[in-house]
C-alpha cells in the first residue's frame, strides 16, 4: 500500500483512537528505544519514541495494536490493511 507523507498524521491519529477504545494508554517518550506494547501494573500500555519521525510512529502503534488483537474489532478495510502490513514491517 502506498500512503502520501501528508497522510501519516491522519492515520496516527486514527490509530491511536483505536488504541484507546481497546483500553491502551498510548505514550509518547524520548529514549533510545523503538516503542511497542507492554503492561505495566494491568494497564495496557503502547510506547513511542516521541524523536521517531511520522512514519515510524505510525509503524510501531500498527504493530503494537496488531499484537493487541484487532481481529475480532471492525475497522474501516484501510485501517485493517495499514495494520496488517505496517504491523508486520516492524
Amino acid at each position: 500500500m502506498k500512503i502520501k507523507e501528508k497522510e501519516f498524521e491522519n492515520i496516527l491519529q486514527d490509530l491511536k483512537s483505536l488504541a484507546k477504545e481497546m483500553g491502551a494508554i498510548v505514550r509518547f517518550e524520548r529514549g533510545d528505544f523503538k516503542g511497542g506494547y507492554c503492561i505495566i501494573k494491568e494497564n495496557k500500555m503502547i510506547v513511542i519514541n516521541k524523536l521517531s519521525n511520522t512514519q515510524r510512529k505510525v509503524m510501531t502503534l500498527a504493530a503494537a495494536l496488531n499484537e493487541l488483537g484487532v481481529d475480532k474489532i471492525y475497522l474501516p478495510p484501510k485501517l485493517r490493511e495499514i495494520i496488517e502490513e505496517m504491523g508486520d514491517n516492524t
